[in-house]
């Protein structure tokens, strides 16, 4: 069953810095007082995420009795991705119903010769790297109870500006996940980007697949019209994928992650953050989740 989840925190200010917030340190004469960071925000957050699931609250996980605690940084979860020249799009975006505008991609209108790192890197080099990466930090995250999730490429070609992007496939996936298959490393599930990759029948395909296997740690619920090389993002309610039949697939699988708004298409008089956007984007999701519970 798929819960909504709140979650609040409380802690006294008291003499001596620095103020950390959100996992920041803002520099300032006090600081909150606790028994680990006592970071208001993610402890808010762990709470709500835990509520969701029906798992108490941080409290009952990590209990201020316990001195293995004391003073550390609570992040459960790390999301990282494999794109060391980030996410890209073409200028000029897509026109949307309404009048509302999306983001796109296509692939012909990037220059080929284009080198963001100097030089080219292969695809085999970019795996050297991962392999080494992971080898060192998967064992630290293992220890200290953090997931690690990792995002896909967006968008999902073989290369962009000189560098490979080896996690835009089905394929890349497996060999990521086989590679260093632990509880604690998984997938931050970005549904516009592996529709990006194939459509609706490989998003689905993808869920089955990890989703079986305990790999979906978190969602990103968005889509996209059209895949790759050429695309652009949408509402949630009208691109390749039959949203109610990703619920109803998560459902399915087990899945008791949680879901989050992504990309959220940019409209009149929004907010920098594209509150109107993503309130349609959230309600239309709550909509979704109770019909899928309502079914069981």
């Amino acid at each position: 069953m798929f819960r909504v989840g709140q979650g609040w925190d409380v802690h006294r200010l008291t003499p001596g810095g620095p103020l950390r917030i959100g996992g920041i340190d803002i520099p300032w004469e006090k600081h909150l007082l606790g028994h680990s960071d006592a970071d208001v925000v993610l402890h808010a957050v762990t709470d709500a995420l835990l509520g969701a699931i029906a798992a108490g609250d941080i409290g009952t996980h990590f209990p201020d009795t316990d001195p293995q605690h004391r003073g550390v940084r609570g992040i459960p979860i790390l999301g990282y991705h494999w794109m060391p020249n980030s996410v890209w799009r073409t200028p000029e975006p897509a026109t949307l119903r309404g009048g509302a505008k999306g983001t796109r991609f296509n692939l012909a209108e990037h220059d080929p010769n284009q080198l963001t790192h100097a030089r080219v890197y292969s695809a085999e080099e970019m795996w050297e790297n991962y392999v080494y990466y992971m080898s060192a930090i998967l064992p630290v995250a293992e220890e200290s109870g953090v997931k690690l999730a990792l995002h896909p490429d967006d968008p999902p070609v073989e290369s962009l500006g000189g560098v490979a992007r080896i996690f835009g496939s089905f394929e890349g996936f497996k060999r990521g996940m086989d590679t260093f298959d632990s509880p604690n490393h998984g997938l931050d599930f970005c549904m516009g980007c592996w529709s990006e990759m194939g459509g609706h029948n490989y998003v689905i395909d993808a869920i089955r697949h990890f989703g079986a296997r305990g790999k979906l740690i978190y969602i990103h619920f968005r889509d996209v019209q059209g895949t790759v090389p050429n695309f652009n993002e949408c509402f949630i309610d009208e691109g390749n994928v039959d949203t109610l039949a990703v619920m109803q697939t998560l459902k399915e699988v087990g899945f008791d992650g949680f879901m989050i708004t992504d990309h959220v298409p940019a409209m009149v008089d929004d907010t920098p953050w594209g509150h109107r956007g993503r309130a349609y984007a959230i309600g239309y999701m709550t909509a979704l989740l109770q019909v899928v519970n309502r079914a069981a």
